[in-house]
This record gives structure tokens, C-alpha cells and sequence, in this order.
């Protein structure tokens, strides 16, 4: 009986390591674009190996994808013929465009009113100089409607489970020390008007058919830059607004819009933490958003241990032609973004601007020389698919909205240059995603109940494996 159960055991281990595995790799040198791949069910020599325990799940993923701006919006819509831009829609948030290879985004960021990737500086209530308009009388949506609403609720119709958050990168001149969009601070005088205003976009975006899940009170609190909208806003101003003014409206409102806190960059955990320990506030709060343009991913955790109750987010990154080598930039955005975030809590991952034109816009003031996930030239409507492209593709394309990221461990670290991240499905498969940052290809082996296999990764490629 034994050595019957013994023979039994091992069929089924055969058998399951029989199943097919799926591989999907890009290289450097762009020779392979997301393109499938063998993998081998050899015991070659490895130099590492990479073992999955779907036993140890962490937090649900709520999905990767990419802001639309005013920019991207306008540019989509007037850049494009109708069928070239119901490709590409279809192409960036189902997994069935592209020849059944779209890449199924499934998060994206809206302002609320303009960044610097729109075609003017404006708020959703603007007034002339020395007015103002604390009962909001004058709020409007009407540039919202003309580019943002459009593309957003073509999305939301391709992909109904389009999660879709909002950041303003001003509140209204008329509120602000400066009377001004750009620079400045919120007035006290103007908290609850403030909050209104956050709330009363919420409530007419859902009256548009495009429904808010999370907002941040401020896009980048600690920076107020010269040339597009910023506002300064402290640890103590966030706390004091979210706490006694957005955070009791929301509720009020029976809205179930959440609220993130920060949404800025790795270097200075300690600001959420300044916030956060405001408990009134901290009773409204339900997540912590993330940048990637200074600090290190780390940070992600080092807050999530004193506030593990809460979600982490990260919400902007950019791709730029300061740094156009695909060696440098598709293992550095997978290691650090896709990979680094998710593996520091990350439940959503965003870049910043979907599309961008051939001159970096449109934009009006702030990075001149920032890359779309595309970019589409309206001359033509051509689309280039661009390195964020296809580093957010290893993950979007395979990771499910609901899947849960597992434990993946061995082979990390500089020696070999691998980095990997791995899921399980709402459907009950696996993907695991795994970068090379080394000059050199790398040889490993992944093991998994029922599943051994090995792989050859070149030097500064990114492999997905399904199975």
C-alpha cells in the first residue's frame, strides 16, 4: 500500500509539473517585446533559485495602470482618427485589443482641475483676482467635459472594473495665500470650502457616470512649483483639513470615496507619519500614496509597520528622455515599481501620463521632456509604445484586479541582479515577474508546488511567467 501511494504521489507531481508555463520576455535591446519564450523543465545549473509559496498571501492587488491628464485626454481625442483611438483604448484597458494582447489596465488617476500636462492653468471654480467664491457658485465641470470625462468613461465602458482616483494640484487661487494657482498655501479661512469643493467633484464626476474610489488632498504637499499649479500644504494642515472638514463631509454624504494620505515621495516617510498621528484624521485615512522621483521604495514599509491597517498606494512615476537607455530604464521601473512597490504593500501601481505627443505634450509649464506610456503623433495618429509600456505590461497583463501577491524568495540582491514579485489570480493561476539588473544574463530556477522549471534571462530583461 505504501509503495502504491508512493507510485500515486509521484504521477501527480508529474503530472503537475507537466502543465504548460507560459513566458513572456523583453529585452534591452528590443528584440523581444513582451514576446513568449521557452522555458526549460531541465535541472540545469542555476544561479539562483526562486521558490513560490502561494500559502503566504499578502495584499489584494487592485490593479497597474496610468494617469489621464487633461493632456493625454485632449491629445487621445484629437490626435487620433475614431477607429485609431478606439484601438488604442481598447488596447490599453482590456486584455483583447492588439490582437488579444492589450495590456487590461485597471487603475488610472484624473486631476482635478490642471497639472502642468494641461493645455491651460485652471481650477473648477477660477475667479478674477481679489474674488471669491466660498459657496461655490461658480464650480463647473465644463473642461472636464470637453477631453477628461470622454476618455475616462470610454475606459470605465471597455473595463467596468476601471478603478479611478483623483488628486488636485491646486485648490482654487481665490483660497490660497498667493490668490494664485501656482504657489501658495491654503488659507485657514478656506479648510471647509476646500472640502466642499473635493466633495462636490466627487459628486458630480459620479453624476457623469465616472465614480471616484479615493482622493488625495494634495498632488506632491511639499513642493510648490514656479511655472504649473502646486500648493504647499504641512503635515499639520493635512491632518487639521482631512480631520474637521473632508473626512466628516464624506461621511455626511454617505460617500464612500477613501482618503490617501501624502502622495509624494519615498524620502520623507516622515511626513505621512506627522499626519497620521493626528487621530482624528487617522480615523478618515485609508491609505498612504506614493512618488518615486526622490527616496528609496523601502519607505513604502517603514510606514506600513507603525499604520499596518492601512492600504499602500503608489500613485506617480514618470519616464523621461534623461533617461532614454532601455538597459537602464526597463529594469529600473520594473525593479523599483513594479516589482520594489508591490513588494513593499503597493496594493495599485500608476505612471503618470498615458500619452504624450513626439515634444513631450501637451503640457504648460514643469517637465519638459517627460515620456506618455505611448506616445501618438497627431499628424498620423501613430502610436509608439514606449519602455513603460512594456514594463507595466509584465504586470497588467497577467495580474488580475483581486489577485492577491504571495511570498517569492531566493536570488534577490546584487550579486545576481534578480528581483522578482509573484501573484495568484482570482482564477487560480500564477504569475511571477522577474528583472535582471545585471550586465549579464542570468540562469535560474523557479520551484512551486507541482511546478519546476529554469530560465535564462538576459542581461537587463524582464520575464513574466503564467501557469
Amino acid at each position: 500500500m505504501k509503495i502504491l501511494l508512493l507510485a500515486l504521489t509521484a504521477a501527480l507531481a508529474s503530472v503537475a509539473n507537466d502543465e504548460p508555463v507560459r513566458a513572456f520576455l523583453t529585452t534591452a535591446d528590443q528584440q523581444q517585446l513582451l514576446a513568449p519564450s521557452e522555458v526549460s523543465k531541465s535541472a540545469n545549473k542555476a544561479d539562483a533559485v526562486i521558490r513560490i509559496d502561494p500559502k503566504r498571501q499578502h495584499q489584494r492587488i487592485a490593479g497597474f495602470g496610468a494617469a489621464i491628464t487633461e493632456g493625454s485626454a485632449w491629445l487621445i481625442r484629437h490626435g487620433m482618427s475614431e477607429p485609431q483611438r478606439d484601438a488604442l483604448m481598447r488596447e490599453l484597458f482590456t486584455r483583447e485589443g492588439n490582437d488579444g494582447k492589450g495590456l487590461g489596465f485597471e487603475l488610472t488617476r484624473l486631476t482635478i482641475g490642471a497639472s502642468d500636462f494641461s493645455r491651460r492653468h485652471y481650477s473648477l471654480d477660477d475667479m478674477p483676482p481679489g474674488q471669491t467664491d466660498p459657496e461655490l457658485k461658480n464650480f463647473s465641470l465644463n473642461t472636464e467635459r470637453a477631453d477628461v470625462i470622454p476618455a475616462v468613461k470610454r475606459a470605465l465602458a471597455l473595463n467596468p472594473k476601471l478603478q479611478v482616483m483623483a488628486s488636485p494640484w491646486s485648490a482654487p487661487g481665490w483660497m490660497k495665500t498667493t490668490d494664485s494657482l501656482v504657489q501658495g498655501q491654503l488659507k485657514p479661512e478656506f479648510y471647509g470650502a476646500f472640502a466642499r469643493y473635493m466633495v462636490r467633484y466627487v459628486e458630480s464626476m459620479r453624476a457623469e457616470g465616472v465614480p471616484i474610489f479615493a482622493l488625495t488632498l494634495q498632488n506632491e504637499p511639499h513642493f510648490e512649483p514656479p511655472d504649473y499649479p502646486g500648493m504647499r500644504m504641512t503635515p499639520a494642515t493635512r491632518a487639521t483639513v482631512v480631520g474637521q472638514h473632508l473626512g466628516p463631509l464624506l461621511k455626511a454624504q454617505g460617500l464612500k470615496t477613501q482618503i490617501l494620505e501624502w502622495d509624494h515621495n519615498w524620502d520623507e516617510p516622515w511626513s505621512p507619519l506627522s499626519m497620521l498621528s493626528d487621530a482624528t484624521a487617522r480615523q478618515y485615512v485609508s491609505g498612504v500614496a506614493w512618488h518615486c522621483y526622490a527616496g528609496d521604495v523601502s519607505a513604502q514599509s517603514q510606514v506600513a509597520q507603525h499604520f499596518p491597517e492601512l492600504d499602500v498606494w503608489f500613485t506617480e512615476c514618470s519616464g523621461g528622455e534623461w533617461k532614454p537607455q532601455w538597459a537602464e530604464t526597463l529594469p529600473w521601473i520594473t525593479r523599483n515599481l513594479i516589482i520594489g512597490s508591490t513588494r513593499h504593500g503597493a496594493r495599485g501601481v500608476l505612471m503618470w501620463n498615458l500619452a504624450l505627443d513626439p515634444q513631450y505634450g501637451p503640457h504648460l509649464g514643469g517637465c519638459k521632456d517627460c515620456r506618455g506610456v505611448v506616445t501618438i503623433d497627431p499628424k498620423s495618429g501613430k502610436v509608439t509604445r514606449n519602455i513603460e509600456y512594456y514594463a507595466f505590461g509584465h504586470a497588467s497583463r497577467f495580474v488580475q484586479q483581486g489577485a492577491r501577491r504571495i511570498d517569492s524568495e531566493g536570488g534577490e540582491g546584487r550579486k545576481t541582479g534578480l528581483d522578482h514579485v509573484a501573484f495568484t489570480n482570482p482564477d487560480g493561476s500564477t504569475a511571477l515577474i522577474v528583472s535582471n539588473s545585471a550586465g549579464a544574463p542570468r540562469r535560474f530556477t523557479v520551484q512551486a508546488p507541482g511546478q519546476r522549471f529554469s530560465y535564462e534571462l538576459p542581461a537587463s530583461g524582464v520575464v513574466t511567467f503564467t501557469w
